[in-house]
């Protein structure tokens, strides 16, 4: 890989930590933090090649710039005038037929994003929050009960992590009990563009295409008859509902659905399944998290997520020249933020390197960076991690996490298998 490349007329010389490379994202995350800690100390801002092996060659790509430090990450999500989104937000380059499809208004910029996040937010009602919350208490504690029943030794990203995600997106959206597995492993699919166990040898591309066509049929579906048949859940808020005259498209439709699988069932599952590992290997922290559950569950899920990090990286696009931690960002070129090193960042948090359910306060980007983009799902991420950890921590006060296999990947920080005992 070249070692230097030509900004407009000018060589400028590529980090010797490569971030790009599949080796580095095929590391654990304390042997990924020991380069970041280095970038943040050093060269919070640098440069970089582009992704080896990337997922869509592009020759007008001449690398990026890696934002390491969190206030730099805050920056950069806060300037959105400056940093945009529109040409692209993922690590690796996708392409343009797929962005939107896919990532909804994640990928817009405003005044379309502000238009479609409006008519998005109108179908979050209070009454629609509290009918979620009730689903998400009711499913956690069938599925810590269908995991004591599969018994100790059990996957407990199968058997766990991933139910309670896909239970919620299916009762908030009326997906049907025949489609749930096929919507989660759809889901799975838009993310696993590195990963060659789940790739077994097939195109990513194709693979993308494929379970994102599927998810837009099973959103035109969902549609359809909610706009014949309105209900009591949030597709039939979505596809009915108006804000100064605009409604949302089945396109757009299809696109939130996308974005809505994805990040419900991955963020949420990693997290799981990342924060009882954790509570493994720090006992004093779970019993400090059991001596008073009630009082201290939120701050522990907010140490939860900061820990877990389940989202890796996005990228912006400068659109005007802008100055970072001494680095002069031009025009057109590429921004990667970093938020597991940035939710490391010692200037940030106290030993970070260290569970602490109490952390308080606890600035982390788990949900991004602020700004525009800002998650708008927290708040349900956040009941299911409360919900899921009260009834394991209650029904099976003991449960420990085995060794965990991670999936290689620069976007998820993903786990894709994890044995408990209790």
């Amino acid at each position: 890989m070249a070692l230097v490349t030509e900004i407009s007329g000018s060589a400028r010389t590529y980090d010797p930590i490569d971030l790009s490379s599949r080796a580095f994202w095929s590391l654990s995350a304390a042997e990924r933090e020991r380069s970041f800690a280095v970038l943040r100390a050093e060269r919070p801002v640098s440069w970089h090649p582009p992704v080896e092996d990337a997922l869509m060659h592009d020759p007008a790509d001449r690398g990026y710039w890696a934002v390491t430090r969190r206030a730099d990450i805050v920056t950069v999500s806060r300037n959105n005038q400056v940093f945009v989104s529109g040409k692209g937000v993922t690590f690796e380059n996708v392409p343009e037929e797929l962005l939107e499809a896919s990532m909804s208004f994640l990928a817009m910029d405003p005044p379309r994003h502000t238009m479609l996040r409006k008519l998005i937010s109108a179908a979050f009602t209070p009454r629609q929050v509290r009918r979620i919350e009730d689903s998400i208490k009711t499913n956690a504690k069938t599925i810590v009960e269908e995991l004591r029943a599969a018994g100790s030794g059990a996957d407990f990203v199968d058997h766990c992590a991933k139910e309670l995600p896909i239970r919620t997106l299916s009762d908030m959206v009326g997906i049907p009990e025949s489609e749930r597995e096929h919507v989660a492993h759809a889901a799975d699919a838009m993310v696993s563009w590195s990963d060659p166990v789940y790739l077994d040898g097939r195109n990513p591309l194709q693979v993308m295409v494929e379970n994102q066509m599927y998810l837009h049929s099973v959103a035109g579906s969902l549609a359809g008859q909610r706009r014949e048949q309105p209900g009591d859940d949030l597709f039939s808020g979505l596809v009915n509902a108006e804000v100064d005259g605009d409604r949302l498209t089945d396109a757009d439709v299809g696109a939130f659905f996308v974005l809505l699988a994805v990040a419900a069932n991955d963020t949420t599952r990693q997290t799981t399944s990342h924060a009882m590992k954790a509570l493994t290997d720090f006992p004093d922290q779970r019993a400090w998290l059991l001596a008073d559950f009630d009082n201290r569950i939120g701050t522990a899920v907010e140490e939860f997520i900061r820990w877990a990090t389940p989202v890796m990286t996005f990228r912006r696009t400068a659109v005007s020249d802008f100055e970072l931690s001494g680095q002069t960002i031009r025009a057109g070129e590429r921004v990667v933020m970093f938020y597991p090193s940035g939710n490391w960042d010692d200037e940030a948090f106290d030993r970070p390197d260290r569970l602490d359910l109490s952390r308080s306060p606890n600035p982390h980007i788990g949900f991004g960076g602020g700004g525009v983009h800002f998650c708008l799902g927290a708040h349900v991420a956040r009941a299911q991690l409360r919900a899921i950890f009260g009834e394991l921590l209650r029904q099976l006060p003991d449960i420990e996490a085995g060794e965990a296999t991670y999936v290689p990947n620069n976007f998820i920080h993903g786990i894709r298998s994890m044995p408990c005992a209790f």
